[in-house]
């Protein structure tokens, strides 16, 4: 008797719904919100009349190259206590219910929408104006959340995207220029990084992975 080596084809990752650790997931994204709380009454105690932008004036100023810096830190700021308020719940939700791919995943999603958003924003928003807020990370992951069960063919998760679409997809209409003072730039920027990253999760997901032999035992 000699063992033969039986090659079993690689499977994909689970197309999950949920995070596969639903408590870090929760602690993740609690901390994350809790992080624009701090963020936020910082910025009312440095507003001052001597500051009165606070650390706003550390936001995206387009076709400024110090501005730049702003694409790291604009998604921290908030103008407002309404503003912040506002972007809080659909923060949590969305941001834990991206992180269904675990958190390496959510870390690369997260990023690619930060950094198109950012960018986006930089290039295309009008001179002297300043961008804020954490909205386009939030339509990032609502795009991604909506779009990713198409890419990747998943019952489950198109089943989602309706839901969100449903209670949510409204809220897209804010990548059209429209209310005065609200980036539209920020909201149709972060939805395209969404839509890229659901593309390359998909993507990673089926592409081939290398299998590694196993031995069983075989009858010879």
């Amino acid at each position: 008797m000699d063992p033969v080596a039986h090659v079993k084809p690689s499977r994909p990752p689970a197309k999950r719904v949920l995070p596969p650790q639903p408590k870090q997931a929760a602690i993740v994204m609690a901390s994350f919100t809790a992080l624009l709380w701090v963020v936020h009454v910082v910025n009312i105690l440095m507003t001052t009349p001597l500051s009165p932008a606070g650390l706003n004036v550390h936001g995206i100023r387009p076709w400024d190259p110090s501005g730049l810096m702003g694409v790291l830190w604009a998604p921290l700021l908030h103008g407002s206590w309404s503003h912040i308020m506002g972007n809080s719940l659909v923060f949590l939700l969305f941001g834990f219910l991206a992180m269904s791919g675990g958190l390496g995943q959510w870390f690369a999603v997260t990023s690619v929408i930060w950094l198109v958003a950012g960018l986006g924003v930089w290039v295309t928003g009008g001179p002297g104006s300043v961008h804020i807020g954490a909205s386009s990370v939030v339509f990032g992951w609502l795009a991604f959340l909506l779009i990713r069960g198409v890419f990747s063919r998943s019952l489950p998760q198109i089943g989602v995207s309706l839901v969100l679409g449903f209670f949510y997809g409204g809220i897209l209409w804010g990548v059209l220029p429209g209310q005065p003072g609200i980036s539209w730039q920020g909201h149709l920027f972060g939805a395209i990084g969404g839509l890229l990253a659901a593309w390359l999760v998909a993507k990673s997901i089926t592409r081939p992975q290398p299998s590694s032999p196993s031995l069983t035992p075989g009858l010879s």
